[in-house]
């Protein structure tokens, strides 16, 4: 088993939305450790680590997102896995 760790930024009409409520129920259902936050420009960020296939199919289910949300882009890249075995909101940045 691969564990990786991915940065993900995303953009879209993603904040009001439910965005990241949506992101904690699907990484938690997946089995994902990691964070989501609102940024201060209007995208959401998170950092999804878990199992390669895992991160995978939630930076997929990401481009849709909750029923309101309106994706147009999603910058991933590596991240450095860290100690963290839950998946959390953190505050606006």
């Amino acid at each position: 088993m691969t564990l990786v760790a991915r940065h993900l930024t995303i953009t879209g009409r993603v904040q009001g939305v439910f965005y990241r409520a949506w992101a904690v129920d699907t990484a938690r259902e997946l089995g994902l450790a990691g964070w989501v936050r609102n940024r201060m420009s209007g995208a959401v960020e998170a950092v999804v680590q878990g199992e390669a296939a895992k991160v995978e199919c939630f930076i997929d289910a990401a481009w849709k997102g909750p029923p309101a949300a309106r994706v147009e882009h999603i910058d991933a890249s590596a991240s450095e896995l860290d100690e963290t075995t839950d998946f959390d909101v953190r505050a606006t940045m």
